[in-house]
């Protein structure tokens, strides 16, 4: 295999595994929210007198899950801009 090939199939697998890293972070971020806020709307409404402190603990999961698919983007766009696997074909 010649070097322009190489480096082709690095980028055409980079390209799907930067795709498999977003779709699949925004898949599990969306679905983890939605069941933690379907968890939520159903124990306040089971004890009406805890949601002010069970509201402060729902904001910051929802923080934590979504930094941890930002994160995940964040790494993606690294691979698309800056490819550290392709240094050595370089």
């Amino acid at each position: 295999m010649d070097k322009l090939q190489l480096l082709s199939m690095v980028q055409a697998y980079t390209g799907i595994g930067i795709g498999l890293i977003i779709g699949l972070g925004a898949l599990g971020a969306c679905v983890g929210i939605g069941i933690m806020c379907a968890k939520f709307l159903e124990s306040a409404a089971r004890q009406p007198e805890l949601m002010p402190q069970l509201q402060g603990k729902v904001f910051l999961l929802l923080g934590l899950i979504d930094a941890s698919f930002i994160i995940g983007v964040g790494i993606a766009l690294w691979f698309a801009t800056a490819n550290p696997l392709l240094a050595p074909l370089g």
